[in-house]
């Protein structure tokens, strides 16, 4: 009898350690024990995420320049990533997820990713899983604005501003909606970045190519992408990376990544098949470059619906994307005149704060959504996502313009004509990208 016993306490032992912790288990963040499952989903989406910038948006952006500017596109891409990342260990993750007091910015209890608990609150993962998961998303965010200044824009100046940028538009944005600040308060849905991202870099984006002006010979001037082949590439390594970006979003490696992840796809799909269909009907052609913008476009709008929509709506939500999107770019650049070199207002922007709106239709249950969240129907809802999104919009154009010009006193924003006609990678960096010889 004493030897079974000992055999039976040692296999409840054994069961007790094997036993998964699930979400509704987390009650004291700084004395739990993480769930190992969801930490690996969260570790692998942090690195899929990082995938998007580099290289996935590098290339992508890259090959839409001249061949003249393309090191340039990277080596900004790549400054912002290690700028950004440090400023987010030192003072961004305590700005943006802090604890809330005040609903505008999180405490400084995070500085230094110091306090953070063994499991974040409200998830089964360690807080360093998810600080490290969301520093991939603010370093493409403003990674994204490169589209909009390429050609034309001072290196200095863009270290600079995306600096500032990153801590005075996107960490408080990032409070407000997931951190627990006043928009979420009012009930704003965002599952993974149609308003913190894709509304944030899109607005800053578009007001930033109306203070830097137009690129010399612009839009007389043909300026046809040089490598359409690596901007497909690029749109690939992105496509596959945002699996990452929505799917990670759930925090958990369950049937709520799963179907962002299935959403994702089905409305890039569908984005990129109404991109070209309309290409082959207006211009005769359907191109690279337009399949490759059409899925981006696909990709933004679905983002912060992702986690609460049938796949149904999803491919519904694709099609608007490549419908909008597409006309978008050719109202800012046709209609208003604005040098948004690679549509990032367009695409993303336009994008994002579509599929932020279209979220408060499709969440309905009825349409195979998730539901809405008590004391919710389709109007207040909407009237939700439309102040976020407003408010966001808002707050991101003005702050970007102080900045802009605040930063262009001691750092020119742009550089001269004769840098500019030489191109960025040798006037800015003293390097070619090709070996044309």
């Amino acid at each position: 009898m004493k030897y079974l016993s000992k055999f039976l306490a040692t296999i409840s032992v054994a069961i007790l350690a094997s036993a998964p912790v699930f979400a509704q288990d987390v009650i004291d963040p700084n004395t739990d024990v993480a769930n190992t499952g969801d930490t690996a989903w969260i570790l692998t989406s942090t690195a899929l995420v990082l995938l998007m910038t580099l290289p996935g948006l590098a290339l992508f952006y890259g090959g839409l320049v001249r061949s003249k500017n393309f090191l340039s596109v990277l080596v900004q891409c790549m400054a912002i990533a290690g700028i950004v990342s440090v400023l987010w260990v030192v003072v961004g993750y305590t700005l943006a997820f802090g604890t809330v007091t005040n609903g505008i910015l999180g405490n400084g209890i995070n500085w230094m990713f110091g306090n953070l608990g063994n499991v974040r609150e409200g998830t089964t993962i360690p807080e360093s899983a998810f600080a490290m998961f969301q520093m991939t998303f603010a370093v493409i965010t403003p990674a994204l604005m490169v589209g909009a200044w390429v050609d034309r824009a001072r290196f200095g100046w863009v270290v600079a501003f995306c600096s500032l940028w990153l801590l005075v538009v996107y960490a408080p944005v990032t409070h407000w909606v997931w951190g627990g600040g006043w928009l979420a308060g009012l009930g704003v849905l965002d599952f993974a970045g149609g308003i913190v991202v894709h509304t944030t870099a899109g607005v800053s984006a578009l007001v930033v190519a109306i203070m830097m002006g137009k690129r010399i010979g612009w839009p007389k001037t043909l300026m046809l992408p040089h490598s359409p082949a690596l901007t497909v590439a690029g749109a690939g390594l992105l496509w596959v990376g945002w699996f990452g970006f929505n799917g990670g979003s759930a925090l958990t490696a369950t049937d709520d990544a799963s179907s962002a992840i299935i959403n994702t796809h089905v409305a890039a799909s569908m984005a990129a098949l109404v991109w070209i269909l309309i290409e082959r009907i207006k211009v005769g052609k359907s191109t690279a470059v337009g399949v490759a913008t059409g899925a981006i476009a696909g990709l933004a709008t679905i983002t912060p619906a992702a986690g609460f929509v049938g796949p149904g709506a999803a491919i519904i939500i694709g099609a608007a994307a490549g419908l909008v999107c597409f006309f978008a770019v050719g109202l800012v650049k046709n209609g208003f005149q604005i040098d948004d070199s690679l549509d990032v207002f367009a695409v993303h922007g336009v994008g994002g704060m579509l599929g932020s709106l279209l979220l408060a239709l499709f969440i309905s249950e009825g349409l195979g959504g998730t539901g809405y969240g008590e004391d919710m129907a389709f109007g207040s809802q909407f009237v939700a996502q439309l102040i976020g999104v407003g408010a966001v919009a808002i707050w991101s154009a003005v702050a970007t313009a102080i900045l802009g010009f605040g930063i262009s006193f001691i750092l020119p924003m742009r550089v001269n004509e004769d840098d500019e006609r030489d191109g960025l990678d040798i006037a800015s960096h003293g390097e070619r990208a090709w070996d044309l010889d």
